[in-house]
């Protein structure tokens, strides 16, 4: 990686940009209270102020620049540039800044994916066939350091983009995007049918796929993997055949909040939608019931949408 020493005008300058107008641009909904404004973060209310914030349930908050690390999960630099870049202030290099938008790397591979395969097996219940169709993609696979479950993003292209890594085992928890990470292209499957399932987590994705596994190559899938859904509209507008969007977030006051706000947008722009709730809190719990055979238990909710 690249050393960049920021000079204190560019620090300035990037803990100076407006956090209204950086989640506007990522299609995030605000609620305006008097001069500030209100942002729902699954279920966290954040307050923001120009480039100020203040979250009410970690009673902690800043400036720009730790927003984007806290909320966008990446590193200091990468804030940074990413805050310069926005606001069009050049003033890195050309030269330094492509450098910069190259240090995304995915984690080192490990030689062979015994862990993580028998976490998402065993532990998570996902089928086996399923792993594997999303191994030999170069989707899912294990890291060498730590064992983690790293769930690749591709673009268009089929560039590596974006990774999620999740720890593997039983003794901890662990959940992060690699920095770097673009969250337009977190871990998706591109399919040729007219529909697109979004998830919060890969897990779930994983395990709605399980338990309908007819034809699920066909269709397109991706789990956001952290605050932003422009996932979602990245790959609508990468995918012009995509017609029904599926949301398909967790059973809680923050996923339906978020389904709520994604359907505005979705509404704005004239898709069609349907919304899938499980019955249990996400689709791994409902997973698990299923295989315990408590089939009660696992009946999703569906709500649709058609605006012609």
């Amino acid at each position: 990686m690249k050393y960049i020493k920021f000079s204190d005008e560019e620090l300035n300058k990037a803990d100076s940009v407006s956090l209204v107008g950086l989640l506007q641009s990522y299609g995030e909904q605000l609620k305006k209270s008097g001069s500030e404004y209100e942002w729902d973060y699954k279920g966290e209310k954040v307050t923001i102020r120009n480039n100020f914030w203040y979250s009410h349930y970690t009673e902690t908050g800043g400036k720009a620049i730790s927003f984007v690390q806290k909320y966008f999960g990446m590193s200091f630099p990468d804030a940074v540039v990413m805050l310069l870049d926005g606001t069009h202030h050049h003033i890195i290099c050309e030269r330094e800044a492509q450098s910069r938008k190259k240090e995304f790397r995915l984690p080192e591979r490990n030689e062979n994916m015994n862990r993580v395969f028998a976490y998402l097996s065993i532990t998570r219940g996902i089928d086996k066939e399923i792993i594997w169709s999303f191994s030999k993609a170069g989707l899912i696979y294990e890291s060498k350091e730590y064992h983690n479950a790293v769930f690749v993003g591709k673009n268009k292209a089929g560039e590596a983009v974006h990774a999620h890594k999740r720890s593997s085992g039983s003794y901890k928890s662990y959940k992060a995007n690699a920095s770097g990470s673009m969250p337009q292209y977190s871990f998706n499957w591109r399919g040729k049918s007219d529909r697109l399932y979004l998830f919060e987590a890969p897990i779930d994705m994983l395990s709605f796929i399980t338990m309908h596994k007819d034809g699920w190559k066909n269709h397109s899938y991706a789990a956001c993997c952290g605050v932003a859904d422009s996932v979602l509209f990245q790959l609508l507008q990468d995918n012009p055949n995509i017609k029904t969007v599926l949301l398909c977030l967790d059973n809680d006051e923050a996923g339906q909040s978020s389904n709520a706000r994604i359907t505005e947008k979705l509404k704005g722009k004239g898709v069609n939608y349907e919304i899938l709730i499980p019955k249990n809190k996400d689709w791994n719990e409902d997973l698990l019931s299923q295989m315990k055979g408590d089939e009660e238990k696992c009946q999703a909710t569906l709500f649709s949408y058609q605006p012609f």
